[in-house]
């Protein structure tokens, strides 16, 4: 239970640094940010395993979570654009 609080308030502030460091207009809610760092942090990890940066098991970095996060808001802009 205490880890996926813990991955709650990780997700929601590598979302909010994502969000700030992106220029732009992304209109999302608190839900979608924590969403975003979630699998911000996923995508990284993953990446980072595929890459051998990262052990099996081993989490992703903050930053390398961030960049993820940022990637994820990237393509969030263009599929946005694209369904409008």
């Amino acid at each position: 239970m205490f880890a996926f609080i813990g991955t709650l308030i990780v997700g929601l502030i590598v979302g909010l640094i994502a969000r700030a460091i992106k220029p732009g207009d992304d209109n999302m809610g608190w839900i979608m940010t924590i969403v975003l760092g979630i699998v911000g942090s996923l995508v990284a990890g993953y990446v980072g395993r595929a890459l051998g940066w990262y052990q099996p098991g081993q989490a992703a970095g903050w930053i390398a979570s961030v960049i993820g996060a940022i990637i994820l808001l990237v393509v969030w802009g263009f599929v946005r654009k694209r369904m409008a």
